[in-house]
Formats: structure tokens, C-alpha cells, sequence
């Protein structure tokens, strides 16, 4: 590398498989390398997009924080999940995506050398932001739990162990509930334990809320400013591209005390500038939409489907159940490989899935499988797949 910011920032790997996928152009393959979803995004959406596109006002930069009725609505939305009131000027601006959010939160809010606490495994994307930032991650494990001896059944992370990771040298804290790529859901226990570590040494905790209700659980999203002791220590980072299926609209937002936000909004005049013009008003539409709440719990219900067909196709192999998200791993070791060859075999069966280097220090034991974008009926020969790969 030519510069000393890049030397620590592997690729993320998922870029290489989609790209050797979409090379071979074989309709069979299975493409669970990339978070996709091929389930449709809110109609009311679609519709607003079309409308935008003759709308010389969505041809335009300005206003370069986000139209306000994009933010009215992240605001609101985040303040029902979060139980208190967010004012959509000071308190929201809007961001190209969810990652352009956690960079801009993050070259906000982290000092050259400062510490950012992050679960592990963790995606990639995440980690190397942080470096980018010229952050250092301090990485808390997750568990996979033990089933009769073979993984599956959730992942955990002690909560007094995530507060344990935070000391004088903490800037913030990262976290994503459910996590990616484990599926890990964060509860108030964990937000209990950060509050207080919080409090003796003060940080921000910065909340990638992007899958918060993709939840297989049938509870509620766990938001961490609902506790009063993160209420003004939180910065939540939400997308469009999860939850409501709008990947390609690229419109995300961050909600949060007045003066950090006025910070963030300043590195976003200077990072990405402004937001897909075009998509802003139907990401609001579907935002503040009377059903969104069942139309985002359709969709998870759907991608349980999809999340236990692989668990079935699976049983036998070392695959920990996510508790949810769009994805689940499988640990390499005890099948004798390295998951960059467990993938390269599972390529040669028509199966694209990404190995997880770089993806905290215990990814470089884990195979990712996103369930997301194959219907179940596809799903259905994933077992056999897998047997042709490993003989």
C-alpha cells in the first residue's frame, strides 16, 4: 500500500466470489455470497420513485443534509423504537447508506489511536472503517452455543465482557443488534452494562440499527437510547437496504444529540455530499407508510423461512443459527479446511459463498451464507451441494 491508511484494510472478500459469480453466469449457482434480497421493496416506494424521476426538484444536491421529509420520518421512526422524540432538523441528517452513516459517525467521533469496541466476528466493512477513521478496533467474542457437540443454536456475547472492553481510551462503541454476519441479537442487558461502563468512561455508542427488526425471535427491536443512561450517548445509523429492501436507492440516515450530529453533518459535506435525489421521498413514503411495521415483519418471515431451509439442508455441519439478519455461518475447522477452500469447493457445486477473513479475529474460521436472496424451493438442494463438495 502507498499510504499507511490502507495497510491494515484487507478486502472484504464478498466482492471476489460476486464477482466470479456473476462471471460464470450460471443461473444455478446459488448466490449466497452478498447480502441481497430478491424480495420486492414496499409498493409505495416503487411508486414514489417513479413520480420522483419527472420532479426536476429530485434532480438536484440541495439540501445537502436530505429533504426534510426524508428526516421527519427517520426521526419519528427511530424515536417509536427508541421511546423518545428526535427533532428531524438538528437531531437527523441524511446519508448515502448505512456505511456512509458508520464512517461519517465515526470521523466524527474517533481520534487517531482511539479504541472503538466491536462484537466478533463482525463484518468487515465495519472493522476497516474504523481504521480508515484511524480508529483501533478492541474486538469483544461472540460464542457460538454447543448443541450435542456440534454448533447451533445462537450466538452470545457476555454483556459484563462488552463492558469490560470499555476504559479511558474508548471513543465509541460500534454495534449491531442483529449483528452481521452472526445473527447476534443485543438485548437490555447489554445496553444495561454499557450504560455504566459508559458513564465511567465517557464515549458514544454508535448504533448500526440497519436489521434491528429482521428479528426470529418474534420480539421487538431492542434500541439502546430507550435506556436512559445511552439516551444521549447514542447515535443511531439506519438504511433503507435491509429492512425495506431498497439496496439500490442507496439512502440511509443518523439520529442523535444536536451537537454530534452537527458534527456528522460536517463530515458530510466533505465525504458523500448528498444523497440519491430521486429516492429520498420514497424511502420517507415507506418510512411512515400505515403498514410498515407488517410489511417488514412479511418480509422477515420470509427470510426465517429461508434461514431454516438451510438449517435443514445443513443439519449435521457445523452451521451456528443466526437469531436474525440475513445470514448464518458455517465454522470450517471441523470439516478440515480453511473457509477460503471450503468456498472454492462449494464454487465447483454451484454455491457462492464468501470466507470471512478480515472479518474480526475469528472470521478466518467462518464460511458466511446469506439466506436473503434464494427462494426456499432453490434452497432445497443446498445439502446436496455441500456433500458433492466435501466428498
Amino acid at each position: 500500500m502507498t499510504v499507511s491508511r490502507l495497510r491494515d484494510i484487507p478486502g472484504i472478500g464478498v466482492d471476489v466470489v460476486g464477482d466470479a459469480a456473476d462471471a460464470a453466469a450460471d443461473p444455478d449457482i446459488l448466490r449466497l455470497e452478498n447480502l441481497d434480497t430478491d424480495l420486492r421493496p414496499p409498493r409505495v416506494a416503487l411508486e414514489v420513485t417513479r413520480a420522483a424521476i419527472d420532479d426536476d426538484a429530485a434532480n438536484s444536491y440541495l439540501p445537502f443534509q436530505g429533504h426534510l421529509a426524508l428526516r421527519e420520518a427517520a426521526a419519528a421512526h427511530v424515536g417509536r423504537l427508541a421511546g423518545r422524540a428526535y427533532d428531524p432538523v438538528t437531531g437527523c441528517v441524511s446519508v448515502a447508506g448505512g456505511l456512509n452513516g458508520i464512517l461519517n459517525a465515526l470521523l466524527a467521533t474517533v481520534e487517531p489511536g482511539q479504541e472503538v469496541v466491536l462484537c466478533d466476528p463482525v463484518y468487515a466493512g465495519l472493522v476497516n472503517r474504523v481504521r480508515l477513521a484511524g480508529g483501533v478496533p478492541r474486538f469483544v467474542p461472540a460464542t457460538p452455543s454447543k448443541e450435542g457437540g456440534e454448533v447451533g443454536g445462537g450466538w452470545t456475547v457476555d454483556p459484563e465482557r462488552l463492558a469490560a472492553a470499555v476504559g479511558p481510551g474508548t471513543a465509541a462503541v460500534l454495534m449491531m443488534g442483529p449483528s452481521m454476519p452472526t445473527g447476534l441479537v443485543l438485548d437490555e442487558r447489554h445496553w444495561s452494562a454499557l450504560a455504566g461502563a459508559l458513564e465511567r468512561h465517557p464515549a458514544w455508542l454508535i448504533y448500526d440499527a440497519a436489521m434491528e427488526r429482521i428479528r426470529f425471535d418474534g420480539r421487538p427491536a431492542s434500541h439502546p437510547a430507550a435506556h436512559p443512561g445511552l439516551a444521549g450517548r447514542t447515535i443511531t445509523v439506519g438504511s433503507a437496504s435491509k429492512e425495506l429492501r431498497l439496496i439500490g436507492w442507496r439512502v440511509g440516515w443518523v439520529v442523535g444529540p444536536p451537537g454530534v450530529i452537527a458534527d456528522i453533518n460536517l463530515v458530510g459535506l466533505t465525504n458523500v455530499v448528498c444523497q440519491v435525489g430521486i429516492a429520498q421521498a420514497a424511502v420517507a413514503a415507506a418510512l411512515a407508510a400505515p403498514g410498515a411495521e407488517a410489511d417488514v415483519a412479511a418480509a422477515t418471515a420470509v427470510w426465517r423461512q429461508r434461514c431454516e431451509a438451510v438449517l435443514s439442508q445443513l443439519a449435521g455441519y457445523p452451521v451456528v443459527r443466526p437469531d436474525g439478519g440475513w445470514s448464518l455461518l458455517v465454522d470450517a475447522r471441523p470439516l478440515g479446511l480453511t473457509p477460503a477452500a471450503l468456498s472454492r469447493r462449494l464454487f465447483d457445486a454451484k454455491v457462492a459463498a464468501t470466507p470471512m477473513d478480515g472479518w474480526g479475529p475469528s472470521g478466518r474460521h467462518y464460511l458466511r451464507l446469506v439466506f436473503a436472496n434464494e427462494p426456499a424451493e432453490r434452497l432445497a438442494g443446498l445439502g446436496d451441494r455441500f456433500r458433492r463438495a466435501l466428498g
